[in-house]
């Protein structure tokens, strides 16, 4: 099943979203079900949120992938929501 993951960073949270970048990468390598990615980006270009497709069995391996991502560990986000989603166009 396809699952998005639609997080929101906390207000001036930019340097906490830099400092734990590459683990957050290295995670998305290592666990193998990350289908898409990217950044959500604000009026100034800046990153100030996450966008992540996820590629899972069960609604509950994205809930377990979303809760050890290192940006969540950091206390990134101010939101995360998961979402099943159905693959259409691409």
């Amino acid at each position: 099943m396809l699952v998005a993951l639609i997080a929101r960073d906390k207000p001036g949270a930019l340097d906490t979203r830099k400092a734990n970048r590459e683990a957050h990468l290295a995670y998305i390598e290592s666990t193998g079900v990350v289908a898409q990615a990217g950044p959500l980006l604000n009026d100034a270009g800046e990153m100030c949120g996450s966008l992540v497709i996820l590629d899972v069995a069960t609604f509950e391996d994205a809930q377990q992938w979303a809760n050890g991502d290192p940006y969540a560990k950091a206390e990134l986000f101010s939101a995360v929501e998961l979402i099943e989603w159905k693959k259409v166009i691409g």
